[in-house]
């Protein structure tokens, strides 16, 4: 029986590749795919979600226990001995301003967050589009340089920003407006990168044939890129929303120390008290803090999931 040339260079092709174009990457992907969905791999899986629970369980448990067993005794010993307050949620949320009073706080949260969230989004998507799809001189220069800014350091470029805010009539009228600027100018380079290389997967052919059914850029943009990119922004909005609500570094450097518009955060950070005696507060505090987050990500999980997975297969 004779060999034709095309199954001796098939037989010969390195990684065993077969004529449809599965190569190595493809018998990678299914060996990776087997061993995370084997015994071993569950195992681990349920492992890491185990010591990744048991922190969040005592928090929760330390939350509702007195403050006298908890400086007297663990958090597992309330499965044995359950005494059950919520005195600590009533002190750290409506209680005096030296030790809780947290529903303020937590609304400076919520306003500071939304907006640093979105603002960064809308622009970087727009800034992605126009890297990725228009074709104009210097861009492919302007977007190293926009890469390049995720080197420089937050640390280095809070007290510039902070004195182009100083004294000024614009943050005596918005007084949140420098952190969310402050947010928005650290968020941008990451979002424009991220955005940029999920947009420059799309397809060309549906923007050629968007364009040949007369779409200007501004339709191709809001009816065929958008729908596309949900879950890239999905993705990306997470993330933002639990950088600017866990963040005490910015909150604190650009509210300057006012009540009146300092994040949660910035309260947490003083509720352990000077010698660390209020631990029940801070217990509770600090629960309160993630039902906000866990909200999010919670409603945008299958979004988060599918911008991960996005680009990782072809074909």
């Amino acid at each position: 029986m004779s060999t034709t040339p095309a199954a001796v260079a098939v037989e010969q092709r390195p990684g065993g590749a077969d004529p449809l174009g599965a190569g190595p990457s493809t018998s990678v992907s299914a060996r990776a795919k087997t061993m995370l969905s084997s015994r071993v791999g569950s195992a681990v899986a349920v492992v890491i979600a185990v010591l990744w629970t048991v922190p969040v369980v005592g928090l929760l448990v330390s939350s509702i226990r007195p403050a006298a067993d908890i400086r007297t005794s663990g958090w597992w010993t309330f499965f044995t001995e359950p005494t059950f307050t919520l005195e600590n949620y009533q002190e750290v949320l409506f209680g005096r301003a030296s030790s809780g009073e947290l529903a303020n706080f937590f609304v400076n949260s919520v306003v500071i967050t939304v907006p640093a969230t979105i603002v960064p989004l809308v622009v970087a998507t727009m800034a992605a589009y126009a890297f990725s799809v228009l074709q104009w001189r210097g861009r492919d220069t302007l977007f190293v340089v926009v890469f390049a800014l995720q080197i420089v350091p937050l640390q280095m470029s809070l007290i510039p920003l902070l004195r182009i805010f100083a004294n000024s009539w614009a943050l005596e009228t918005f007084p949140y407006l420098a952190v969310w600027v402050a947010h928005s100018c650290f968020a941008m380079p990451l979002a424009v990168f991220l955005l940029h290389n999920f947009m420059s997967e799309v397809p060309r052919e549906l923007i050629e044939a968007a364009r040949v059914d007369g779409a200007g850029h501004v339709t191709v943009f809001l009816r065929v890129m958008l729908p596309l990119l949900v879950p890239a922004i999905a993705s990306f909005a997470i993330f933002q929303f639990l950088w600017v609500w866990n963040d005490l570094l910015v909150g604190l450097t650009f509210t300057g120390g006012n009540n009146e518009v300092q994040p949660l955060t910035a309260r947490l950070a003083e509720m352990a008290g000077s010698r660390g005696q209020d631990w029940h507060l801070l217990t509770a505090g600090a629960f309160v803090s993630i039902v906000i987050p866990l909200i999010v990500f919670l409603a945008l999980q299958r979004y988060f999931v599918r911008g991960l997975l996005a680009g990782s297969v072809k074909g």
